[in-house]
């Protein structure tokens, strides 16, 4: 494909060609690229309703057609020379479409503007995108689905503060990750539903003059419906924005579990044990086993904000309707969409192949005074104490535990008749951690039955 030094496509208005500073800042084609299969699919829809209309004949549009998928097959093998001259995709097409067909190639642009042709483009590959993020999140629960049928009953420490809290299982933490990343996953369905609108035909700014069809290529290109409003059509990315928003949330949950993993593997915890696909050793310590996965899953999230953020500033200070400025909107989201669909990749792998030690969960889950809540609430519920006596006594309780070096359930019943006297041998029936997290069956609670109820739950959504 000939590399020209002055853009034809700018037409008459420029004599010269752009030296190499301007070409360097104003070309594209580096990173827009990636949105070829979306620009050809735009392009054969336009073409053909084009001729349905009658705008152009039906042996250009065949013509246009033929090209394009000529096209596209030297862009999928790997033989189409990409020029930073032509700046952006459109044009690259463009040109080596008339290189290829000749003079029809000229009418593909009748009745558009490359603002509507950048806008559905985007729309098309960032449409993609959430499909592919929607199938990742699937992936990802239904692994955190598998863990936590696996281990339903197995007690485990619940923490707040990164402190001994309450008894709960193991299927029931797995099931809260489940929540997060489902909220994740109906923001993606909900942007997508939002952001199918067809910019095509909106043109520069204002419409076209030419009878088209945007009903038509609307739904050749899968859209619900064209925009609206042809001002808003070239000049919102707020589908863009909704993708990074919801890639930074999920981004944020990846991170949280990410840190639990890292700290769960550690020799101190021995919650679970990761597998050697998704850790590292060290260079110098041969007992080392990094968690090298979950630790840069946690470093994704810096670039992944770093774009969202990148980009809202790039559109907040733009008047109606196109600016150059929102050639700046792929680089983030391009780079946004990598980093998460890896982070999602690897999270799913690792919960996928992660083992729960659980005979180091039951151990943690009786320490640190964990039952002393369903201490109180026996004093509440059989003696008829106010809860915050209830807790005075408990307070006292575990302070005489703490002394003697024991557990709530290592102290005598003589101990705790000197706290309150009537206290009875009841008491060590709710002492135990199994008992602890049976007794929770208030809905959504830490129960096994309850747990088991919400991954039936959330099997049903999913099928």
């Amino acid at each position: 494909m000939t590399d020209t030094t002055s853009n034809k496509m700018w037409g008459g208005r420029f004599a010269a060609g752009p030296d190499a500073i301007m070409e360097a800042i104003n070309a594209s084609i580096s990173f827009d690229k990636r949105m070829a299969a979306q620009d050809i699919a735009g392009s054969r829809a336009h073409a053909a309703m084009l001729a349905a209309t009658g705008i152009i004949t039906d042996s250009d549009a065949d013509a246009i057609r033929e090209g394009l998928l000529t096209i596209l097959s030297e862009i999928e093998g790997g033989s189409f020379e990409f020029s930073a001259a032509l700046e952006d995709i459109h044009m690259n097409v463009e040109a080596r479409l008339k290189e290829v067909i000749g003079e029809p190639a000229g009418r593909l642009h009748t009745g558009r503007s490359r603002n509507d042709q950048v806008a559905t483009d985007f729309k098309l590959w960032t449409r993609d995108q959430l499909d592919a993020f929607d199938a990742g999140l699937v992936a990802l629960i239904r692994a955190l689905l598998g863990q936590a049928e696996a281990g339903a009953d197995w007690v485990m420490p619940g923490f707040t503060h990164l402190q001994t809290a309450q008894p709960v299982t193991w299927g029931h933490h797995m099931m809260a990750y489940v929540e997060m990343f489902g909220r994740d996953l109906s923001r993606v369905r909900d942007a997508r539903r939002r952001m199918n609108e067809s910019p095509l035909g909106a043109a520069a700014l204002a419409g076209t003059s030419f009878p088209i069809d945007r009903e038509m290529t609307a739904k050749a290109l899968g859209f619900d419906r064209p925009a609206a409003n042809s001002l808003d059509a070239v000049s919102d990315r707020d589908f863009a924005l909704e993708f990074l928003s919801c890639a930074s949330i999920c981004a944020v949950h990846l991170s949280r579990f990410a840190e639990e993993l890292v700290i769960w593997s550690s020799a101190q915890f021995r919650f679970v044990a990761l597998s050697d696909r998704f850790s590292t050793g060290s260079s110098i310590m041969p007992q080392k086993k990094n968690p090298d996965a979950a630790e840069l899953i946690r470093a994704k999230v810096g670039r992944i904000f770093g774009a969202n953020t990148a980009l809202m500033m790039v559109m907040k200070g733009l008047p109606l309707a196109y600016s150059k400025d929102m050639q700046e909107d792929k680089e983030q989201v391009f780079d946004a969409a990598d980093n998460l669909m890896l982070a999602l990749a690897a999270m799913e792998g690792m919960v996928r192949d992660m083992t729960a030690q659980r005979d180091n969960l039951a151990a943690a889950a009786g320490s640190g005074f964990s039952t002393a809540t369903d201490l109180a609430d026996w004093l509440v519920r059989v003696l008829g104490l106010p809860f915050r006596d209830a807790h005075h006594v408990t307070g006292a309780l575990v302070g005489m535990a703490e002394k003697a070096g024991c557990d709530l359930p290592d102290l005598t019943l003589e101990q705790m008749q000197s706290v309150h006297p009537e206290i009875t041998n009841g008491v060590f029936d709710v002492l135990g951690v199994e008992n602890s997290v049976n007794s929770r069956m208030s809905y959504g609670g830490t129960a096994p039955a309850q747990v088991r109820d919400q991954i039936e739950r959330w099997k049903e959504i999913l099928a």
